[in-house]
């Protein structure tokens, strides 16, 4: 069986969704899979994967408990790349991760006949300006180590084709050399989710944001719009309820007990699978403020997944992926944020509507299933010459 080695930075394979579907869609080819990534207790619980793990560093909060951040992971992951490698040599590495440091240690084991697969999912570049608000020494040190990264690669995967014509553009990679695989949710997502009407904390409807707390997913923008929804428009009969952790986490819940919203917003942190699945089935609208033009928000896609419409900023990537499954204000606009999202909580003729276009567009296009397919594919052309060939994945993972 071939051997492939996936190395993840910034979140456990548990915690990593996108990883996790790449695993199981390799392992269904015939592969076997090693992972590398911080240490989390329910990384032994992902199937199908052998996990080696580093003890996870101290969260940096500016420039330089950043280096040492990221530092101390290249380090670690190196030292488990060689030791790995050594004890069950891989056919393919494949990096992904933010600042695009991997292909450094990455990169030499292509004299060794290994190939090299980069998974670009952000650009590190914008998400440093976007953090720091300029364009210094730092982002253009981004910029080579982002250009350094394609050229090592044998083959580049990205989300969308925002990222795509990034890789060509601006990274030189050449024709043919990009994959766009969408992170899509599965087509089963949400089948055996039950609604927990608790979870409206008493009120009669319920908006969720879910995902990662960076600055970059702009958690204050969505609280500045509900405390538009509720101090300027009265609306009273909601709870508002941001699902998931991350370094902006504090600051979101000081915001809303700054904004007044204590009564209306919770902040239950990094929750299990079925338990985010739960308060998917439970709302009946979802919130997505993001202002990125290059983000495919994974956010969207789960609430589609699950029928629920949802409120955003009209951005390329957003609409590109949504179509007509949500309502869009003009980005940055929180006042006409909030007066979508006060319509849409009104009206649950339009929601239901919007629900059911989200949920068959998945079905459609997005769902996961049909990613997988063009994913493999990209190992089973690098690996063509192996002796272990990949499997198709309609053989054994019943692909469309």
């Amino acid at each position: 069986m071939t051997h492939v080695l996936l190395v993840v930075e910034n979140l456990p394979l548990a915690r990593d969704h996108r990883l996790r579907k790449q695993v199981a869609a390799l392992a269904g080819a015939g592969c076997r899979v090693s992972v590398i990534c911080r240490a989390d207790p329910q990384n032994a619980t992902v199937p199908d994967v052998a996990v080696r793990e580093y003890r996870a560093p101290i969260d940096g909060h500016s420039p330089l408990g950043f280096l040492r951040e990221y530092g101390y992971s290249l380090l670690a992951a190196r030292r488990l790349i060689r030791r790995t490698h050594a004890r069950d040599p891989f056919a393919a590495i494949q990096i992904s991760g933010t600042p695009d440091l991997y292909f450094a240690i990455a990169a030499p084991l292509r004299r060794a006949g290994v190939r090299l697969v980069f998974d670009q999912r952000d650009l590190s570049p914008e998400l440093y300006e976007l953090r720091y608000g300029r364009r210094d020494a730092a982002y253009r040190t981004l910029l080579r180590l982002e250009r350094a990264s394609y050229r090592a690669a044998d083959h580049v995967i990205t989300v969308n084709r925002s990222l795509e014509r990034v890789a060509y553009e601006r990274g030189g990679v050449a024709p043919g050399g990009v994959t766009i695989v969408g992170n899509g949710p599965s087509r089963d997502a949400g089948r055996d989710a039950v609604p927990r009407p608790v979870l409206k904390h008493g009120r009669r409807l319920l908006c969720c944001w879910i995902g990662v707390m960076g600055p970059q997913d702009r958690v204050d923008v969505a609280l500045r719009a509900v405390a538009v929804l509720v101090h300027e428009r009265g609306r009273t009969d909601t709870h508002f309820a941001f699902v998931g952790d991350g370094e902006s986490r504090g600051a979101a819940q000081q915001l809303a007990t700054d904004l007044g919203l204590g009564d209306y917003t919770s902040f239950p942190g990094w929750l299990p699978e079925h338990d985010v699945h739960a308060y998917l089935a439970t709302a009946d609208v979802g919130l997505e403020p993001n202002l990125e033009e290059i983000v495919s928000p994974v956010k969207v896609m789960e609430y589609m997944a699950f029928g629920v419409p949802f409120a955003a900023f009209d951005l390329a990537e957003t609409r590109l992926l949504s179509g007509d499954a949500g309502v869009y204000a003009p980005p940055g606009d929180t006042r006409t944020l909030a007066a979508h999202l006060d319509d849409l909580l009104d009206d649950d003729a339009r929601r239901a509507a919007l629900g059911r276009c989200g949920r068959q567009r998945v079905l459609d296009e997005l769902c996961w299933e049909r990613q997988a397919a063009r994913y493999v594919d990209v190992y089973r052309e690098l690996l063509s010459a192996s002796p272990s060939p990949l499997s198709r994945p309609s053989e054994q993972m019943g692909v469309l």
